[in-house]
C-alpha cells in the first residue's frame, strides 16, 4: 500500500564490469552500490543521528529472515558456516552452484524468491552439501548440528515450504504459505479471530491495527493467541538492540523527532499498537527533521491476509534540490483531488497534511534490503492518513544508481518498436518515471476516501493489488494532464508519452521475463502493472488504443492514441477507488483474477528468450555504505562513510555483527 517497486523496462541492469556500480552478478540478479551525495557536508549531529539509526536499521534483519519462513535462520547460518570454514575445492560446478544458493538466499532474506515468492531450486546434491559439511568441525556449527536433517529436507524437499506466498484463489492462504506469521493456524481460524476483535472495536474512530505485529498461533491447550513481537516478547533479542540504537539517536536528536523516538522506542518495549499510532501521529506530522528515518514492522504484502507487517528499516535525509517538484505537486493536492475522474462522494472534500520530498538514502534494512523500494508513502492507517495526512518520498539515490547501472544494455532496441518511442524514452524516461512515482506516492495513496462504515480490510487478499493500482492510476492519469505543463514540472505532453509507453511494455511484455515458466503472475506489484495494462488494452481494442504488433518474428506492446489511453486510466481509476470506497470485495476479485493473474505461454517464452538474450538480470539490489565515527580526545568529531564493493563480504560481516536470533524462534 505504500511502496513503488522498480519496474523491468529500460532500468533493467548493465554491461559486465560495469564499476563501480554493478558489484556482483548471479542468476538473474545484480548488485549495485549507491552514492550518498552530499553527506559529507551535514553537521555533526546529524551524521552522528544517521550513524545510530543505521545500527538500528541493521538490527532486525534476522526477524525479516525469521518472518518469511520458520527455517531460514538455520539455512542461512549452515550454509554460511560451511562458506566460510570449507576448504575443499571451490573451483567445482557443486561448489558454484552452493555460493549461489547462498547468495540468493541473502539476497532475498530467505529461500524464497524475493520477488516470485518460489522456493529456490537447488543446482548442488544434497549428498554434496553433507559431504562439505563432514570436513568441518562440529563444534563450529554448535546448536546447528541438531538441525541438520531439518535444513536439509528445506533446501531439497521440493514438496515441503514450495511457496512463501499463495494467493491462489479457493486455497487455505496460510496453510499453503510458507511464511511465519501463522504457526498452526488455518485460515478460517484467522479470519474468525480477528473478525471478533474488530466486532469489539467497531465505532472506534481510531481503530487499531490488530495483529499487525504479532505471530498468529496456538497455545498447549489448542487456543488461538499472538506472540506479540516486542521486548521481552518474540524476537526480543534483535528487539532490544534495535531499542538500544534508537536510544542512542534519541540522544542527539533535536525535537520533534526526539519525541518521536521515544514513541518508537515506547511501542518496542510494549508491544501497544496505540503506542505504534501515537509515532506515526508524530512522525508524519514532522515536516521540518532534515535527517529521517522508517524502523518497524510496517508493509502487509508478505501476508496473505494482508494484515501482519514485515519488519523494515530506512535512513535518509532531504535532497534539497530535488525536492523542488514533489513541493510543488504537496502544494497543488487539492486541485488534484478536486479534478480527480472518480466520484465525486468517494473524492477527500479536504486534503490535509501531504507532506512529500525527494531524499538521499543512507541505510537500507531488513524488507527494503537488499532489494528496495524507489518510492515510500507512510503511514498505512487509513484513520491516521485522513486525519493528519501522509508523508511520500522518492528515493533518488537509488533511482539513479539503477539508471547508472543500465546504460547501454541494448533493452530499448530489443523491446520498443518505434524509433520516436526510443528516442522520447531517452530524453525524458527517468523524468517521467521519477514523476510518475512522486505522483503515486505523494497523492495517489493518499487520495479518495471510503464510504460511511466501510473499514478498509474488506479487499482482504486483494487489497495490496488493488491499492498499487489505485496509486498507479492516479499516477498515470495525471501525469498526462497540461497542469504538469502549467506548473512547469515537464516541458510538454512528451514525458507522459515516454511513460505511457514504458509502462505499457512493462505491464504487458516485460516484466514476465521475472517469472518462472509455467507460472502466474503472485507479487502485487506486478498484478497491478498487468491489471492496468490488460483491462485498458482490452478496453480500447475497438481504437487501437493499444496494439499488440508482430514483425520479423517479435512482438511488440505498441500505444497508438496516447489520448485515449489517458482516458481509459480515469475510467479504470473511478471504478477501482468505488471497489476500495465500498469494501466491494467480489468486484475486486473478479478484476485481479480475471486480467492480473494468469500468463500467455507463448508470449510469456518469446519474451524470456529475447531478454535473457540481452544478457542483464531482471532484479536489482543494493550494498550499503559503512559508516565509522572518528574520535578524538573521547568526543566525537566526525563520522566516515565508505562504500564497499563486496557483496559477499557485507553478508559474512552482516552475519557476524547483527546476528541476534536463535535459529528456531
Amino acid at each position: 500500500m505504500t511502496l513503488i517497486i522498480p519496474a523491468l523496462t529500460s532500468c533493467g541492469g548493465g554491461p559486465k564490469g560495469d564499476m563501480p556500480w554493478i558489484v556482483d552478478r548471479f542468476d538473474d540478479i545484480k548488485v549495485i552500490r549507491y552514492e550518498v551525495p552530499g553527506f559529507d557536508a551535514l553537521p555533526l549531529e546529524e551524521k552522528e543521528l544517521i550513524y545510530y539509526l543505521s545500527e538500528a536499521a541493521k538490527c532486525g534483519r534476522d526477524i525479516l529472515f525469521d518472518q518469511n519462513c520458520p527455517v531460514n535462520l538455520p539455512v542461512r547460518r549452515t550454509l554460511e558456516t560451511v562458506y566460510e570454514n570449507y576448504k575443499g575445492d571451490r573451483t567445482t560446478a557443486e561448489w558454484k552452484a552452493l555460493e549461489k544458493y547462498l547468495k540468493k538466499v541473502w539476497f532475498a532474506n530467505g529461500i524464497h524468491h524475493h520477488y516470485s515468492n518460489d522456493k529456490f531450486v537447488p543446482e548442488f546434491t544434497e549428498g554434496y552439501l553433507l559431504d562439505a559439511i563432514e570436513t568441518i568441525p562440529e563444534e563450529k556449527f554448535g546448536s546447528l548440528n541438531s538441525l541438520r536433517g531439518e535444513v536439509c529436507r528445506a533446501i531439497f524437499d521440493p514438496a515441503l515450504y514450495p511457496t512463501k506466498l499463495n494467493q491462489k484463489a479457493g486455497d487455505d492462504l496460510l496453510l499453503t504459505s510458507s511464511s511465519n506469521y501463522y504457526h498452526n493456524v488455518s485460515q478460517a481460524e484467522a479470519e474468525a479471530f480477528y473478525a471478533d476483535m474488530a466486532a469489539a472495536d467497531a465505532g472506534n474512530p481510531e481503530p487499531v491495527s490488530y495483529g499487525l505485529n504479532s505471530q498468529l498461533t496456538k497455545d498447549d491447550a489448542g487456543r488461538i493467541c499472538e506472540r506479540v513481537w516486542k521486548l521481552g516478547g518474540m524476537y526480543s533479542p534483535a528487539i532490544e538492540w534495535i531499542v538500544y540504537w534508537l536510544e542512542k539517536a534519541q540522544a542527539v536528536a533535536k525535537e520533534p523527532q526526539k519525541t518521536n523516538i521515544a514513541a518508537l522506542v515506547s511501542y518496542y518495549k510494549t508491544g501497544d499498537l496505540k503506542e505504534f499510532d501515537r509515532y506515526n501521529i508524530g512522525w508524519v506530522k514532522d515536516t521540518v527533521s532534515n535527517v529521517d528515518f522508517v524502523n518497524g514492522f510496517i508493509e502487509d504484502y508478505g501476508d496473505p491476509l494482508g494484515r501482519k507487517a514485515s519488519w523494515e528499516a530506512n535512513v535518509n535525509f532531504m535532497d534539497t534540490e530535488a525536492c523542488h517538484r514533489t513541493e510543488v505537486i504537496s502544494d497543488n493536492a487539492q486541485w488534484f483531488e478536486d479534478h480527480s475522474p472518480v466520484a465525486e462522494a468517494y473524492r477527500k472534500p479536504v486534503v490535509r497534511g501531504v507532506s512529500a520530498k525527494v531524499i538521499t538514502v543512507a541505510m537500507l534494512g531488513g524488507d527494503c534490503y537488499p532489494a528496495t523500494p524507489i518510492g515510500i508513502n507512510l503511514p498505512n492507517a487509513d484513520w491516521i492518513r485522513k486525519e493528519y495526512g501522509s508523508k511520500s518520498v522518492t528515493i533518488d539515490n537509488i533511482t539513479y544508481a539503477y539508471d547508472m547501472a543500465a546504460h547501454g544494455n541494448g533493452f530499448n532496441e530489443e523491446f520498443v518498436l518505434r524509433a520516436e518511442d526510443r528516442e522520447r524514452m531517452e530524453r525524458y524516461g527517468k523524468l517521467a518515471d521519477d514523476l510518475h512515482t512522486d505522483l503515486h506516492e505523494c497523492l495517489g495513496h493518499g487520495s479518495g476516501q471510503l464510504a460511511p462504515g466501510v473499514k478498509g480490510g474488506e479487499l482482504k487478499s486483494y487489497g495490496s493489488t488493488l491499492e498499487e493500482t489505485r496509486a498507479d492510476l492516479f499516477g498515470l492519469y495525471y501525469l498526462g494532464d497540461p497542469k504538469l505543463v502549467e506548473l512547469g514540472l515537464i516541458p510538454s505532453l512528451d514525458v507522459a508519452k515516454a511513460g505511457y509507453a514504458k509502462y505499457i511494455l512493462n505491464g504487458m511484455m516485460t516484466q514476465l521475463a521475472r517469472i518462472e515458466p509455467g507460472k502466474n503472475v503472485e507479487e502485487s506489484h506486478m498484478r497491478n502493472r498487468k491489471l492496468i495494462c490488460e483491462w485498458c488494452y482490452e478496453r480500447g481494442k475497438a481504437d487501437k488504443v493499444i496494439e499488440l504488433v508482430k514483425e520479423n518474428g517479435k512482438t511488440y506492446a505498441v500505444v497508438n492514441d496516447f489520448g485515449k489511453l489517458r482516458d481509459l486510466f480515469g475510467q479504470m481509476l473511478r471504478e477501482v477507488q468505488r471497489i476500495k470506497s465500498e469494501g466491494d470485495y467480489e468486484a475486486g476479485k473478479t478484476l485481479v483474477e480475471q486480467y492480473a493473474v494468469t500468463v500467455d505461454p507463448e508470449l510469456h517464452k518469446e519474451v524470456r528468450d529475447r531478454y535473457y538474450a540481452l544478457d542483464i538480470e531482471p532484479y536489482g539490489g543494493f550494498v550499503n555504505p559503512e559508516y565509522e565515527l572518528v574520535e578524538k580526545d573521547g568526543r566525537i568529531v566526525d563520522v566516515k562513510i565508505s562504500y564497499p564493493a563486496d557483496y559477499v563480504g557485507q553478508m559474512l560481516g552482516y552475519a557476524k555483527d547483527y546476528s541476534f536470533l536463535p535459529n528456531i524462534n
